[in-house]
């Protein structure tokens, strides 16, 4: 008894949230937000790529990888240099600062957008909107945790290494389950559509 009525409030709220995001996304919202989200892969991620390629060379960053050890992340720490770290910690703090938000506004307002043409206010499938809200979550975790390690190295620590990973790992998984959702929201979108469009009117004319 007293575990369901915990449970309640606490799914009523993500309901809120998911609710309140989707019937905020408009078409017209998603399509700003994907033209933001091209105009920065095309400008400012090869920019970005560049400069990390110029500081650290072809050794490799962590936050393109999926998975990776406390021990790689303090291999790669080494393999940078102190050049290489304090560049690679700048790029957590600015940067990858602004572009988790871009990717994110992008998904949330397109999966946000299909999911208000396809389900009804309440309904469960309305959650799926809150998978890009993890992934920044995710991707913000693993900024955290590698910058704080390149920033002390050749310090150890501990626990944001073996955490740093694992961020790593959550953000790839949710974040590719949003990109896919995409394109499955928009099949039903479709289809849905043709289920409600109403049957044309044939009207009789006797001659």
């Amino acid at each position: 008894m007293s575990h369901a009525m915990l449970a309640v409030p606490e799914l009523s709220w993500y309901r809120r949230l998911s609710d309140r995001l989707v019937e905020a996304s408009s078409g017209r919202a998603a399509l700003g937000a994907l033209v933001v989200f091209a105009v920065f892969s095309a400008t400012v991620l090869p920019w970005q790529a560049a400069k990390a390629a110029e500081a650290v060379g072809d050794v490799g960053s962590p936050d393109t990888s999926f998975w990776y050890s406390a021990d790689r992340l303090y291999e790669l720490a080494e393999a940078y240099g102190e050049d290489g770290r304090a560049a690679y910690v700048l790029a957590r703090v600015t940067f990858d600062v602004v572009w988790p938000l871009v990717y994110t506004a992008m998904l949330v307002l397109v999966i946000g957008w299909l999911l208000r043409r396809t389900f009804e206010i309440g309904h469960p499938a309305r959650l799926l909107v809150l998978v890009p809200v993890l992934a920044l979550l995710a991707d913000y975790a693993e900024n955290l945790c590698t910058a704080v390690v390149m920033a002390r190295y050749p310090a150890t620590t501990p626990v944001l290494a073996e955490l740093a990973g694992v961020a790593t790992a959550a953000k790839w998984t949710t974040l590719s389950a949003a990109f896919l959702l995409v394109p499955v929201l928009a099949v039903l979108a479709v289809l849905r559509r043709d289920r409600t469009r109403p049957e044309p009117t044939v009207v009789y004319q006797p001659r």
